[in-house]
C-alpha cells in the first residue's frame, strides 16, 4: 500500500531514525547525528537507545558498526525530513561509494507514525528494518515489545525471529557498559 505524503503537512508523527557509523570517530559521529537531528526546527526527541556494535553488514574489509535508534516528534512530512538528514549526512563528510560499505554516517527513517511510503528515494518502513538485528534490538529498548511495524506486527513478535548475528550493546555514548 502507497500514500501520498503532503509536503505541507503540520500533523506531528512519531519517527524513528537509525543512526550509524564505521569511520572517523564512530561514536563522536552518532552524537554529533544525534545533536544536528534535535536541532531541527520541527523536531523534538522523545527518545535514544544505547549505541550498539555490530559486524559490516556489506562487505567484510571495513570497521564494526555502532548503531542507535533516535525517536522524534515531527511535524514536517517524511520526504523534508529525508532532505535534512541527507543534508546532515554531507555536512558529516559522507560519501557515497559502495553498496553497504563503510561511512562517517548513515541516517535512515526507519518508520514515519504508521505511514507505508514507497517512493523512489524513500521506502517506510525502511527496507530490511525486520531483519537487521543492528536495528531491531535499539529500536526495541525505545519503541517497546507494543510498537507496530506497519505491515509486519508487534516489534515484540519480530524480535523473536532475528539473532543478534554478533551485535553488542554498548552505552548512550558508545562506551562499554
Amino acid at each position: 500500500m502507497t500514500q501520498t505524503i503532503s509536503e505541507n503537512s503540520a500533523q506531528t508523527e512519531t519517527v524513528y531514525i537509525g543512526l550509524g557509523s564505521n569511520l572517523s570517530e564512530p561514536g563522536q559521529q552518532l552524537q554529533n547525528a544525534r545533536l544536528s537531528i534535535a536541532k531541527l526546527a520541527g523536531i523534538e526527541e522523545t527518545g535514544y537507545s544505547s549505541v550498539y556494535t555490530s559486524p559490516p553488514m556489506g562487505p567484510q574489509d571495513q570497521p564494526d558498526y555502532l548503531n542507535s535508534v533516535m525517536a522524534v516528534n515531527c511535524t514536517f512530512s517524511a520526504q523534508q525530513l529525508l532532505k535534512q538528514l541527507q543534508d546532515i549526512e554531507i555536512q558529516q563528510g559522507r560519501i557515497k561509494t559502495r553498496r553497504w560499505g563503510e561511512r562517517t554516517v548513515d541516517l535512515d527513517i526507519l518508520l514515519f507514525g504508521q505511514q507505508h511510503i514507497n517512493q523512489t528515494d524513500l521506502t517506510i518502513p525502511h527496507t530490511g528494518l525486520t531483519e537487521r538485528a543492528f536495528v531491531l534490538y535499539p529500536l526495541h529498548e525505545i519503541g517497546g515489545d507494543e510498537l507496530i511495524i506497519p505491515g509486519y506486527g508487534k516489534l515484540g513478535q519480530l524480535m523473536q525471529t532475528v539473532p543478534l548475528n554478533g551485535l553488542t550493546r554498548l552505552g548512550e555514548t558508545g562506551n562499554e557498559n
